[in-house]
């Protein structure tokens, strides 16, 4: 008598255990929660010790313009994350529209992972920079060739760097509209860091 055959559901989840996914996400969901409890730590130390978050919100919004912080969150966001967006969604809390400039960060916040992607594509055409890369991100690249559109996922809606995930996914040549699907879960981690951002700073 034939052993039933398994589900595409648990063949799945066989491989990604075996292959360490599971262990992958929870060491770096670890490491990644630290940095966040820390931003909140200081935030709120900030705002009872030294000065209210409103006023520096304030002070800020008075000395930058809403393009020019904009603008440095895409950069940052389409150059490996360089700074967390923990500080640009409290920015928003006293901003003129808080859930539209939350919404403008998130749909900044994609379009910097798609730009990372086509960077990663387009940085493959030339030989040094490709053999730099490959040689700096070999383990990244590795892991996106193993996990592909769920490590995507986990980028986009973990503290984890999305950045760097979609450069991974652009040289692999990881497929566009595949890509477009699981980045566009990015949008769901600003509003579930948003609730909890909004939520301690109330």
């Amino acid at each position: 008598m034939s052993k039933p055959k398994k589900s595409r559901v648990k063949l799945l989840h066989q491989y990604y255990k075996y292959t360490g996914f599971y262990a992958f996400i929870w060491e770096n969901s670890k490491k990644a929660l630290l940095p966040l409890a820390v931003i909140i730590g200081i935030l709120l130390y900030i705002n009872y010790r030294v000065i209210t978050i409103d006023e520096m919100l304030y002070h800020v919004t008075q000395t930058f313009s809403d393009v020019s912080i904009f603008t440095l969150f895409l950069v940052s966001e389409s150059i490996l994350g360089l700074l967390p967006p923990d500080i640009f969604i409290a920015w928003t809390k006293n901003s003129a529209s808080p859930l539209l400039y939350l919404s403008i960060l998130a749909a900044l916040s994609y379009l910097g992972g798609v730009i990372s992607y086509y960077k990663g594509r387009t940085l493959l055409l030339i030989p040094k920079i490709n053999d730099y890369l490959e040689g700096r991100m070999t383990k990244h690249i590795r892991n996106m060739q193993k996990w592909g559109g769920f490590l995507i996922a986990v980028g986009a809606l973990l503290p984890l760097p999305f950045a760097i995930a979609c450069l991974a996914a652009g040289m692999i040549k990881f497929p566009q509209k595949q890509f477009f699907i699981f980045a566009s879960l990015r949008i769901f981690r600003f509003v579930i860091y948003g609730y909890i951002i909004y939520a301690a700073l109330s």
